[in-house]
């Protein structure tokens, strides 16, 4: 008994065509990086209160399971050290533009 795996040939898989940009994107945000940097924070915040929360009820004996504890609070964990990260750039960033002589 002999298996026969049949592959596609290159003809019939059809070529991605790449997405146009509306124009709005194009022209960029006009949203303030104040306003950014401000709902970013505070997106943070909520997941790290979600996650708390999600904690106590596992610990009360309230409701929920480990492994959606665990990964609530992986979750918190990464998206805070995704904005750190962020954070970090945008520091290093304003230095370098800070050294530049005009």
């Amino acid at each position: 008994m002999s298996l026969t795996l049949k592959m596609p040939s290159l003809a019939t898989i059809a070529p991605i065509a790449p997405q146009p940009v509306a124009p709005e994107a194009a022209q960029g945000s006009t949203t303030p990086f104040g306003d950014v940097l401000s709902s970013a924070i505070q997106e943070v915040e909520g997941t790290r209160a979600s996650s708390d929360q999600s904690i106590q009820q596992f610990l009360s004996g309230e409701g929920g399971d480990l492994h959606a504890t665990i990964l609530s609070s992986e979750r918190a964990d990464l998206e805070f050290q995704m904005f750190l990260q962020v954070r970090n750039k945008v520091v290093s960033a304003y230095q370098e533009i800070m050294k530049m002589q005009v």
